[in-house]
């Protein structure tokens, strides 16, 4: 009886370990804080709170360290974690106590050295209870409890299910295919990534359950297997995650509960089976595009089709039972082309001339004289190109010299329409002006293994040009293909000086590997070169002809900048699965024998009847990356936060200032053009992201941010005015007025009903205000910021 009586006072003691712990940590450190301020006089007023914090602190760590040392014993935690919390746990209420008897001995004939000595117990005191704090939330709420909420982290969650379409699966009553098992298990296993493995994976085995891979997994824990394949019910994981969120047994713990719509995948995974590829097999699980070039025979002509889009547009259309929409007008198109190819709105006098044109191949004619307009052309570009090489003009490591701008470079790059495969290894082996992309940014303080920026390289370069995800690889072998933690090394050391240590989980592992390609039939890597030279090599090899991955990359790309969507989707993911194969085997090829010209590619797409058709407008948001998504026609798109402020400026305001300009070409156009202005409130609530990490697209939502600027912004306000200052000095006829802001804002007079509106509104002499009032209603319509 005493033994049992024993055992359940130390397992109630250890419980009260979270409780205890957090008393000396406010009390150390607060007095460590009021020690600051009797720097310049160590008896000042503060001393006996001081000493009071300090005495009730040290016994409060001492108590708190014996508490969680009986929690230790329950078996829940375990892993180099704990022991590190436990050791400097135990340090730290030694340190503490060894403070407090310093204090005391020197208390009433302090002396300037033992003061010293004194003070460096208690701050180190002070930093020893915030790193053991720091091991312990990662025991209580996992090592990304914090950095999952940052979104340059490789913790930071997105919230990966929201696109899997479960409906679409439990409407099939037939058995799953291998692709969709594969789609399946990849939404669970994410699932459990992000709310189970902080207490069931390799470092936190909760109930001796692991749940970080197929066999411990099935295998169970204390109580037996957890799931039962085919049988939900009797499932004790799915039992625990539906369970009330305030009850006791609810996984996971701590209030955080599954989305329904989590718990309704795990549901139907485990009634079809719980299907779970093996860990370690030769075979692929996932699919892997072909690496390997091809050019797939282009389809016969027909219906008046030339271009050779068309020509597997044609062969889609025709295998889907689709027919071909008539095109869009000459207006729209123009529109289209301009805000495509230069990001500006057509004047009135182009659109009127391109009326009237009668060539029957001048849609041809004007995309080549757009294309012509380097400088235009290259401003346009620049906000892509710096979005994916996360090139700014201020932010984080500028100052520090922790990043390195290549504006120059890229602005002359574009202009000159340079080959992509020369543009490619001018950034993978740089020059001193080109340097800034594959340095990446040295963040200031400690950073894990996973963003060294060695490891930064490997990972923007296989996202960019690659359309590989290498960023889970890099801290554990990928749950969302088959890369492994040795790929990603690998890769990595390609841009190190030494050869790097293997982390796993941001742990050292005492591995080590050589350089490699990601694909060894591109060709090799001597590990024991200098860095340029490795740089040099890997430039080399992935702009080969024989990497098609490389070109089918950037042909996606480019078609998803103009389409609105890519042949693959998402961009970054090319081993998925095209909607059509053959058209982006055939562009990636073709894009090659034209010694990858992007303007030729550019020019290829935007003449051809699949980019003229009508646009296409989704409810939702999900449905365009939706692998059953079927083509019609280019997805239907907001102007970018650069397109929507040179569109203001073009037709309010002659002149769009802006004291954050940081870098200007020598060819000065009539305003500055928004791609060369650092970002700021306005352009960050349309859309334009920070750029410290890789950003190949875009939010094109709505949201409250973008509401508040557009309605309240000072920087849109401003430019409006100034706009109606101008047009009213310039217009004294109300009809004319009206007439002009239409045409230039809308490509178009105004109807009937919209001048009497217009008229009512601005009045027989309209004032500033009423010009401003209707510029605003006019640029936030749809017909202004959609591109149809």
């Amino acid at each position: 009886m005493f033994q049992y009586m024993a055992f359940w006072l130390w397992d109630f003691l250890g419980h009260l370990h979270p409780l205890a712990v957090h008393f000396p940590v406010a009390l150390l450190l607060f007095a460590a804080v009021l020690e600051l301020f009797t720097l310049k006089n160590f008896n000042s007023k503060l001393r006996s709170g001081i000493d009071a914090l300090l005495a009730a602190g040290a016994l409060g760590a001492v108590i708190s360290a014996a508490f969680g040392w009986l929690l230790s014993l329950d078996g829940d935690y375990s892993g180099s974690v704990l022991v590190l919390h436990q050791w400097i746990g135990v340090a730290t209420a030694a340190l503490s106590l060894l403070t407090l008897f310093f204090l005391y001995q020197i208390r009433n004939r302090a002396k300037f050295g033992q003061v010293k000595v004194y003070r460096g117990l208690l701050f180190s005191t002070a930093i020893g209870i915030s790193v053991a704090g720091h091991f312990g939330a990662n025991l209580t709420h996992g090592g990304d409890f914090l950095t999952s909420t940052l979104p340059w982290s490789k913790d930071y969650k997105t919230g990966g299910s929201d696109n899997f379409n479960l409906a679409a699966l439990e409407s099939d009553t037939t058995k799953l295919t291998k692709k969709q098992e594969i789609e399946l298990n990849t939404e669970v296993r994410a699932i459990l990534a992000h709310n189970c493995y902080k207490c069931h994976g390799a470092e936190k085995v909760k109930g001796d359950l692991r749940l970080d891979g197929k066999h411990v997994a099935f295998k169970g824990g204390e109580n037996g297997p957890v799931i039962v394949p085919g049988n939900p019910l009797e499932s004790e994981i799915f039992k625990r995650i539906t369970l009330p969120a305030d009850h006791k047994d609810v996984m996971p713990s701590k209030g955080k509960k599954l989305a329904e719509k989590d718990i309704q995948i795990v549901r139907f995974w485990i009634e079809k089976g719980a299907p779970w590829p093996d860990d370690g097999t030769k075979e692929n699980v996932f699919r892997v595009a072909k690496l390997e070039p091809r050019n797939p025979v282009l389809p016969a002509l027909s219906n008046n089709l030339s271009n050779p889009v068309d020509l597997w547009t044609n062969q889609y259309f025709a295998k889907n039972n689709t027919k071909w929409p008539s095109l869009v007008d000459d207006r729209t198109y123009l529109r289209r082309i301009y805000l495509d190819i230069v990001g500006l709105l057509p004047s009135t006098t182009e659109l009127e001339s391109f009326l009237k044109d009668t060539r029957p191949d001048k849609r041809a004619l004007w995309v080549k004289k757009l294309l012509s307009l380097d400088n235009d052309y290259a401003l346009h570009w620049l906000s892509f190109w710096n979005d994916a090489l996360r090139n700014d003009y201020s932010g984080t490591g500028y100052i520090t010299g922790g990043r390195f701008n290549i504006t120059d470079w890229l602005y002359k790059s574009l202009k000159e329409n340079k080959p992509y495969n020369q543009f490619v290894k001018e950034l993978i082996s740089p020059s001193e002006e080109s340097k800034g992309f594959i340095e990446g940014i040295k963040w200031r303080g400690v950073v894990n293994a996973s963003q060294r920026t060695e490891m930064q390289a490997a990972q923007n370069v296989s996202q960019v040009f690659l359309g590989l995800n290498l960023k889970c690889a890099s801290c554990h072998n990928s749950f969302i293909s088959d890369l492994k933690l040795e790929d990603a090394y690998a890769f990595a050391n390609i841009f190190a000086d030494t050869t790097l240590e293997i982390n796993r989980c941001d742990k050292p592992t005492g591995k080590y590997v050589d350089a490699r390609m990601l694909w060894k039939e591109l060709g090799t890597i001597d590990s024991k070169a200098p860095i340029k030279e490795k740089r040099k090599q890997l430039a080399e090899n992935l702009v080969k002809p024989e990497d098609g991955r490389l070109y089918r990359t950037i042909v996606n790309r480019i078609w998803a900048q103009l389409m609105g969507r890519g042949l693959v989707e998402p961009v970054d993911v090319m081993d998925n699965e095209p909607w059509s194969q053959d058209l982006l085997d055939w562009m990636a090829f073709n894009f090659v024998a034209n010694k990858s010209d992007l303007k030729e590619l550019i020019y290829q797409i935007t003449t051809s009847k699949t980019y003229q058709l009508p646009s296409v407008g989704f409810k939702e948001v999900a449905q365009v990356s939706n692998p059953n998504y079927k083509f019609k026609g280019m997805v239907r798109k907001r102007m970018s936060a650069e397109q929507f402020t040179d569109a203001v400026s073009s037709v309010v305001t002659p002149v769009f200032a802006d004291s954050n300009i940081r870098y200007r070409p020598q060819i000065q156009p009539s305003f500055i053009r928004a791609s060369m202005v650092a970002n700021n409130s306005f352009l960050t609530a349309l859309g334009r992201p920070n750029r410290e990490t890789v950003a190949t697209s875009r939010d094109s939502q709505a949201n409250l941010l973008q509401a508040l600027e557009l309605t309240n912004g000072w920087r849109f306000n401003s430019v409006l005015k100034s706009g109606a200052e101008h047009w009213k000095a310039n217009f004294k006829n109300t009809d004319l007025l009206i007439r002009d802001i239409y045409l230039k804002t809308l490509g178009r007079a105004p109807v009937d009903s919209e001048l009497k509106i217009a008229k009512q509104a601005l009045g027989k002499s309209p004032g500033v205000d009423a010009i401003q009032d209707l510029f605003w209603a006019i640029v936030l319509l749809p017909e202004f910021q959609i591109i149809y």
